[in-house]
């Protein structure tokens, strides 16, 4: 049987050193496949932005123009994210006790507030056209190269969505979900805007409003979407408690270990993708110094299993 290097390296390098290296390689791996589904999104982005654009131009259409401009905040998304992950993915140092995860879900708000700020340009400029076609001016008719790529973005928009969301739920990305909703956002933009131009198109004169009407709506979505990416995002700056409900969980698997009663003074937050954990627990005031000690390891190693290797845990333990 032969055996390779790293199958005893472990007895080289000792157990810490090699359980740092294989931490280090899961987070290099991880960072990989981020880069990865951020640089697929970001090359249909590139591929419909000049789409949009050329087709808004000469189709004459508001509503194209504004999904232009909202592949090109995608666009622009996409290089914060591949930055920010870069960051988020450096080890701990001197100056970061707890990572850099942070830089992650720093990266998420900065999408939305992105975001809303194309949102509002958006409703800006579909509102002045609305304006102009009651004060009496006709709008003109946006041509069909429009409506095509309307069509064409909804499909190519949507898959990226799939793709990228399903990455996320591997990886456990905060910023890549948030890249993922982004593309979805953009898909039913493309949607309510392939709407407005294809009844502007086929309605006739006395419907080329819906156009503009369609970039208001637009608009609109775009806002919710932002204000969701930005509660998250700053909830966690802002050192949010995890849900009650995984609260409550973190709670009864450490009940759960013999010995240990009534965890209390629970407190909870995360840092980037990951969860940080710190309770109180009540021992016998007799046992060994060792023993508690192993048991709350055996908290810690319990907790680490359901949430991840990653997950930042402190035990302090009271006599009872």
């Amino acid at each position: 049987m032969k055996y390779s290097f790293s199958d005893f390296s472990w007895l080289i390098l000792g157990e810490k050193q090699y359980i740092r290296n294989v931490q280090y390689h899961f987070i290099m791996n991880r960072n990989e496949e981020i880069y990865k589904v951020t640089l697929v999104g970001g090359a249909v982005n590139v591929i419909l932005l000049a789409f949009k654009f050329v087709a808004g131009i000469l189709g004459h259409s508001a509503a194209m123009i504004a999904d232009a401009i909202h592949s090109l905040s995608d666009f622009v998304t996409d290089i914060i994210v591949l930055v920010f992950v870069r960051i988020s993915g450096k080890p701990k140092d001197m100056s970061h006790d707890y990572g850099h995860g942070k830089y992650e879900t720093l990266a998420m708000t900065i999408i939305g507030l992105l975001l809303l700020i194309v949102a509002i340009g958006i409703i800006y400029g579909g509102i002045m056209k609305i304006s102009t076609w009651a004060a009496g001016q006709p709008l003109e008719a946006p041509g069909k190269l429009a409506f095509w790529a309307a069509l064409l973005s909804i499909v190519l928009k949507e898959g990226v969505y799939r793709y990228s969301m399903i990455k996320a739920r591997q990886l456990s990305s905060q910023a890549v979900e948030a890249n993922a909703w982004h593309h979805r956002s953009d898909a039913l933009s493309s949607l309510g805007t392939a709407i407005g131009i294809g009844g502007a198109i086929f309605l006739g004169q006395r419907w080329t409003v819906l156009d503009p009407l369609a970039s208001v709506i637009v608009g609109f979505f775009l806002v919710k979407v932002s204000f969701s990416l930005l509660r998250n995002g700053i909830g966690d700056l802002m050192e949010r408690s995890l849900p009650d409900e995984i609260e409550q969980e973190i709670l009864r698997i450490a009940a759960s270990v013999p010995g240990v009663a009534e965890p209390h003074d629970l407190r909870t937050r995360r840092i980037g993708n990951h969860y940080a954990i710190e309770l109180h627990v009540l021992m016998n005031g007799d046992i060994l110094l060792r023993d508690a000690h192993e048991k709350a390891s055996e908290i810690e190693d319990l907790l680490r299993s359901h949430y991840g290797d990653e997950t930042h845990i402190v035990v302090h333990v009271e006599p009872k």
